[in-house]
């Protein structure tokens, strides 16, 4: 199983790169962080753990939290949402799941990609 994300600032018209971006699963009522990374010079993260290993998803809920706060500042840009939190549900574990963001500093949108 893999996860991957992909960050585009749509009010720059190119990659987020240098976006953080933390990965947890829900559990017991609270969250469980899974791991951590940072978007590469193509707004991509592919690794969360900062090694090639993969994290292990299993099935139930899961979250991305991105720090849209500190890539906009690092921008220029001034944000209304300093924090972007998108969950998602596995449902089947052994599929590559992809989780894009498209981000301009008053809007964002998601969807489940490929």
């Amino acid at each position: 199983m893999s996860l991957s994300t992909h960050v585009l600032d749509a009010a720059l018209g190119r990659p987020a790169a240098g976006v953080p971006v933390t990965l947890c699963r829900s559990s017991n009522g609270g969250w469980e962080s899974l791991g951590a990374g940072v978007t590469d010079a193509d707004g991509r993260l592919r690794h969360f753990g900062g090694t090639e290993d993969e994290v292990e998803l299993r099935r139930g809920i899961h979250r991305l939290d991105f720090d849209t706060g500190s890539y906009f500042a690092s921008t220029g840009q001034t944000g209304f949402y300093p924090h972007v939190s998108v969950a998602f549900q596995v449902t089947t574990p052994d599929m590559h799941h992809h989780v894009p963001l498209l981000l301009s500093p008053f809007a964002y949108s998601t969807y489940r990609g490929s």
